[in-house]
């Protein structure tokens, strides 16, 4: 956990994504001076890799637990790719204190029809975490579309970031919360005035992740109730431009009270 206890502001609550842990924010944390910060492991991550759980609402109970334990009440969460999905998932749990909530290049869940197919997708991924050199798998990871920004450098320097992780623990997390087992939260998104009203959800995704980038953008027309925010940049944008993020952190903190 990092933090700054000197903040007036409310604490603000950091979840990485998968294969990360809470260091990755720490750029972003150094780049916002008298913000009271505080990041996480997720479950079979950092700290966390020795703790499992089975889907979504036991990972939404686990962050609540977690919270609870540092003595937040009242709190703001931004989450990255998959800390934002459960993120997500949190949000539409209506948790007490939750006052503002900030995603980025983060997916809001997929149709029913389509939730097998990924299943068997992320299946296919975890079974390769569990039998196979770690380095190899994550070569081939970092080759996803979604990281088609990654230079060679820059892909050889995030592999060597991830070795640290436990491949069984990668593959359970990854069964656990597969985009299969996620709930369609658009349609969570879209029936909010009334949390749009109590709940201000903002939606930063780089236009260089052109998947992702464009599920945003559908979402906005699809009448959800989001401020979607961009920056030029792929799907790891408090990565690769950690002040720049810092910045719409900054932003996003004095436009919601």
């Amino acid at each position: 956990m990092a933090s700054n206890p000197n903040s007036q502001e409310l604490p603000l609550v950091l979840l990485h994504g998968l294969l990360g842990d809470g260091r990755d924010w720490q750029p972003v944390i150094e780049a916002l001076p008298g913000i009271d910060c505080h990041t996480l492991d997720l479950p079979g991550h950092g700290n966390n890799r020795g703790l499992s759980v089975t889907g979504f609402e036991q990972t939404h109970q686990w962050l609540c637990d977690a919270l609870k334990a540092l003595g937040i009440a009242q709190y703001r969460l931004a989450g990255y790719s998959l800390g934002g999905r459960l993120a997500l998932y949190h949000a539409s749990r209506a948790p007490a204190g939750l006052q503002a909530l900030l995603l980025e290049n983060c997916h809001p869940g997929l149709p029913l029809a389509e939730r097998a197919a990924r299943i068997e997708h992320d299946e296919c991924w975890a079974r390769r975490f569990e039998r196979e050199p770690l380095a190899a798998v994550l070569a081939d990871w970092y080759r996803q579309g979604v990281f088609a920004d990654l230079d060679e450098a820059a892909r050889a320097r995030q592999i060597a970031r991830r070795l640290g992780n436990e491949g069984h623990a990668i593959a359970a997390m990854l069964r656990a919360t597969s985009l299969g087992q996620q709930p369609d939260l658009a349609a969570w998104l879209r029936a909010k005035p009334l949390v749009g009203a109590r709940l201000p959800v903002s939606w930063l995704s780089g236009s260089r992740d052109h998947k992702f980038h464009q599920l945003a953008c559908q979402l906005v027309k699809q009448g959800c109730n989001i401020h979607h925010l961009t920056l030029d940049g792929g799907h790891n944008l408090h990565a690769s431009q950690p002040e720049r993020f810092a910045s719409c952190l900054r932003d996003w903190i004095a436009s919601t009270p």
